[in-house]
């Protein structure tokens, strides 16, 4: 009895944990730009600049700076974009006109109230 009574209360307890996560928040694309992340060696002394796409995210509190983990992801995402997103770590998973992204976070600012 005290056996059960401990594994459907494992079972509530993981169920409650796994339903809790982290509500999605919104904000806008403000603008986009291309910066260097690295370069590719095309020969023995030839190197190519690589670009990453680089996006400012404004919510009503906060300003994020967000960029492509590789440069290969061609993606690009228009300005005034409205987006959802969640924070994990340094990363942010967001999600823009169906699609699914996850970048990196790069700089973050706080937004100060209008007067």
């Amino acid at each position: 009895m005290k056996r059960e009574f401990l594994t459907l209360a494992a079972v509530v307890l993981g169920a409650s944990l796994t339903v809790a996560g982290e509500t999605p928040k919104t904000g806008t694309i403000v603008s986009e730009s291309s910066v260097d992340c690295g370069s590719h060696k095309s020969g023995k002394k030839d190197s190519t600049a690589l670009l990453c796409q680089q996006y400012v995210v404004r919510t009503a509190t906060t300003e994020y700076q967000i960029r492509q983990q590789k440069p290969g992801d061609k993606a690009l995402i228009p300005a005034n974009t409205a987006i959802e997103f969640t924070l994990d770590k340094a990363k942010m998973k967001l999600k823009a006109n169906g699609k699914k992204y996850e970048f990196l976070i790069v700089g973050e600012s706080a937004i100060t109230a209008p007067k």
